[in-house]
């Protein structure tokens, strides 16, 4: 068995949707089974699943029980770079500063949950 940093670094899924009922967003890691936490917004969601993430895998470690690898085993740099057109820049750029979220992290949040609904659907 690895340490908790080696399990750390691997690719783990997250995905996040919005809990309707509750008005809030859930992150979870599809792999990791019960690892899973929430937010009232999105990006606090996203920020909340590395900590759980971090407290599942102790759990697990302490506790000798099974880790599962990522589902894929594929290199992933984490980088993408996109071209698009000026107006919808100024449009994302807008959106962002109205969350009080940094671009990337408006973006991620928007990929996160248009990849979560078509996983669900």
């Amino acid at each position: 068995m690895q340490d908790l940093e080696y399990y750390m670094d691997l690719p783990y899924r997250t995905e996040i949707v919005k809990d309707s009922e509750k008005d809030s967003f859930v992150a979870y890691c599809p792999e990791l089974e019960g690892c899973i936490t929430s937010g009232s917004t999105a990006i606090e969601a996203i920020e909340g699943i590395e900590d759980a993430k971090r407290s599942w895998l102790s759990s697990a470690l302490e506790h000798g029980d099974p880790i599962p690898e990522p589902d894929y085993t594929a290199s992933f740099s984490g980088q993408v770079r996109l071209r698009i057109p000026k107006s919808l820049h100024r449009r994302i750029f807008m959106a962002a500063r109205d969350e009080g979220v940094s671009m990337n992290q408006y973006c991620i949040m928007k990929l996160s949950e248009s990849s979560s609904r078509k996983s669900l659907g």
